[in-house]
């Protein structure tokens, strides 16, 4: 017996009884597989998915595998379940930066004076980590732009962008020379699945000892991740005395991501 999560198997997502007058039928079945496996957030095999499409099995497999040859889905080694794959993200995420950077401004700059940290935008860059945005932190000390700096793959940023990036697969993050500090180890498949169930991601030893990060996700219209948006601060701004996040910041990290999406013409739910 299957049990599907977070996508119905109901008539949301099946398939028309009849193919619209003109469409190619394999192109049309396999843009319903995407759907159903983007609504899934990678919680559904091929059993579960063939249900939600209204079709048989082994044409579903037979579409997986397609989509999988393409990049356009991934599957977990492990458990045999569907996520949206690289290759299609980085269709989705060919927005323009300087378009990028301009709609995210405004929100940037208030989460910069809102929170009192360091704020960056980031997208994947050839495999890299790439800063696209900064705010600096709202304070007299002097501080370096890190527009087009490549960050480590550990950092909160790395870690959204490789979890949209790669979800499920294990796929090694890109190699960074050494920074002059330690920073946070590359996150394993576990810890980037992590962050994709939670829908944020933070760090510690960013960049240098004692500093912290929190970063979350920016979706473009189509839903998938174009970037992440983050602050960085001390350890004990960013985390209370237990080690767990702190609440307020880590809401308005979110609050400002979700705004930039909405800014980029994401609609959620």
């Amino acid at each position: 017996m299957s049990h599907s999560r977070g996508v119905s198997a109901g008539a949301v997502h099946a398939l028309p009884s009849r193919s619209v007058p003109g469409s190619v039928q394999s192109i049309e079945r396999a843009a319903a597989i995407l759907r159903v496996v983007a609504g899934s957030g990678g919680t559904l095999g091929v059993t579960d998915i063939a249900e939600a499409v209204g079709l048989a099995k082994t044409t579903t497999h037979s579409l997986l595998r397609t989509l999988l040859l393409v990049g356009f889905v991934e599957q977990d080694r492990a458990t045999g379940r569907y996520a949206l794959g690289g290759g299609l993200l980085r269709l989705g995420s060919s927005l323009d930066v300087n378009e990028l950077r301009a709609r995210a401004s405004n929100w940037a700059d208030a989460l910069a004076a809102r929170s009192g940290h360091a704020v960056r935008l980031a997208t994947l860059d050839d495999g890299e980590v790439r800063v696209v945005h900064h705010v600096f932190r709202p304070d007299d000390s002097a501080q370096v732009l890190d527009v087009g700096t490549a960050l480590p793959p550990g950092t909160a940023l790395g870690r959204v962008l490789l979890a949209y990036s790669h979800p499920h697969t294990g796929a090694r993050a890109p190699a960074h020379p050494a920074p002059a500090h330690p920073a946070p180890a590359a996150p394993s498949a576990t810890e980037l699945a992590e962050v994709r169930l939670r829908g944020w991601a933070a760090a510690r030893g960013e960049v240098e000892p004692g500093m912290a990060g929190l970063a979350a996700p920016v979706r473009g219209s189509g839903g998938l991740v174009v970037a992440a948006l983050g602050i960085s601060g001390p350890v004990s701004a960013l985390f209370d005395a237990r080690g767990t996040v702190r609440s307020l910041v880590l809401a308005m990290v979110t609050d400002a991501a979700n705004a930039v999406s909405r800014e980029l013409g994401h609609r959620s739910g």
